[in-house]
């Protein structure tokens, strides 16, 4: 495909989505219905959708309005690139460019959606601005080294030989960024053996915060796909892992994960007991993650919010329930909005005076990684 092609069908792809299909629902169904596209073309069209939706309001005000092709348009002036190059109508290029193609007024560069921006500068204060605006840019891509199978030397070793670099953060031992052919993970052989995992920097630092000793007993309650379940299972010898879901489908990868990892966890459908550590990385907004997927900013509603943070006030009431005298809670989401972090721990807090909090924290895309959110809890 040419690049004005690749555009053209970006542009179908984003009048789908800005019709209210989700982003990888659309795009497969491109995918799908285009067998002439190779796995360059599908990851070329892909980049430029979501490229797009990171900035969509920017670049619908530079493209002359919010559809497929003004985004397209925008794009391309944000890029300082002429549009006219590509819109020429020949071939499968778009058609040419218009007086309805023209920049409208000049448009503040944040692209958060505008009934959210007075809880965004709220929760981030003077970061506000310069966290919104690396959520406009690609997010990195962070690896986990996996201890049980490698140290990190080993790891890097081991993907250099399928020509992917990455690089330490001085930060976190286990902490390894790509820097080049980030595509060729899932076939390469340190992620076929166990070597490494994909996980952001965030929830890593987050992870390797927690209290983890021999012989504990952990539970992630809300565990989805187990990245954090593996994430504790390298920390200390004879741990019992125990994962839970309220959705059992989200962990059907986990066992295999496991066996890759050479840990060693127990899935649970109604998990009962004590445990020294309990995991409630609850549902949540995903704004942290919006550089990722970021048409989920988009569809995001204070109706929405609302329903999430009574869910996450449901959820941390039955994960308190299943820790032990001494034990602890660590509540996560993957959101930089406060009513569901700090404001959720501070009126759990009230209600639940055996517990007090340990630590807080909030990364943002300042520190490299996603935004995610920690609290640690003590009981007793």
């Amino acid at each position: 495909m040419t690049p004005a092609a690749r555009i053209s069908a970006a542009i179908e792809v984003l009048d789908h989505i800005l019709a209210g299909q989700p982003a990888e629902q659309a795009l497969l169904r491109w995918s799908r219905a285009s067998r002439f596209a190779g796995s360059g073309d599908r990851a070329a069209v892909r980049d430029l959708v979501f490229d797009a939706l990171r900035c969509r309001d920017s670049h619908a005000a530079l493209g002359g309005g919010l559809t497929g092709r003004g985004l397209m348009i925008g794009g391309l002036r944000a890029a300082g690139r002429d549009p006219a190059e590509y819109f020429t109508g020949q071939g499968h290029a778009p058609a040419p460019l218009g007086p309805q193609d023209s920049p409208e007024n000049a448009y503040e560069a944040l692209d958060i959606p505008g009934w959210l921006r007075p809880l965004w500068d709220a929760s981030l204060g003077d970061r506000a601005k310069a966290v919104a605006g690396l959520m406009r840019q690609r997010a990195p891509v962070w690896l986990r080294v996996n201890p049980i199978r490698a140290d990190a030397g080993q790891a890097e070793a081991a993907l250099s030989q399928d020509a992917i670099t990455v690089e330490p953060d001085f930060r976190l031992g286990t902490a390894l960024r790509v820097t080049a052919n980030e595509r060729r993970l899932s076939q390469s052989r340190a992620y076929r053996d166990g070597l490494v995992e994909l996980q952001d920097l965030s929830p890593q630092m987050a992870c390797a915060s927690l209290p983890v000793t021999t012989g504990m007993r952990v539970l992630d309650y809300c565990a989805g796909g187990g990245g954090k379940t593996l994430a504790i299972a390298g920390r200390a010898p004879d741990l019992t892992l125990v994962a839970h879901d309220a959705d059992p489908a989200r962990m059907r990868d986990l066992p295999q994960r496991a066996d890759r990892a050479g840990a060693r966890v127990r899935i649970a459908a109604r998990p009962s007991g004590s445990f020294d550590l309990v995991i409630a990385d609850v549902p949540c907004s995903g704004s942290g993650t919006w550089r990722r997927t970021p048409d989920s900013k988009w569809r995001l509603t204070q109706a929405g919010l609302d329903e999430l943070v009574a869910l996450q006030a449901q959820i941390l009431r039955q994960a308190a329930t299943l820790v032990g005298s001494g034990g602890h809670l660590a509540y996560m989401t993957c959101s930089l909005l406060d009513p569901e972090n700090g404001a959720q721990i501070d009126r759990f807090l009230r209600d639940n005076p055996d517990f007090r909090q340990v630590a807080r924290h909030l990364w943002t895309p300042l520190d490299a990684g996603d935004g995610f959110f920690l609290a640690l809890m003590v009981r007793g």
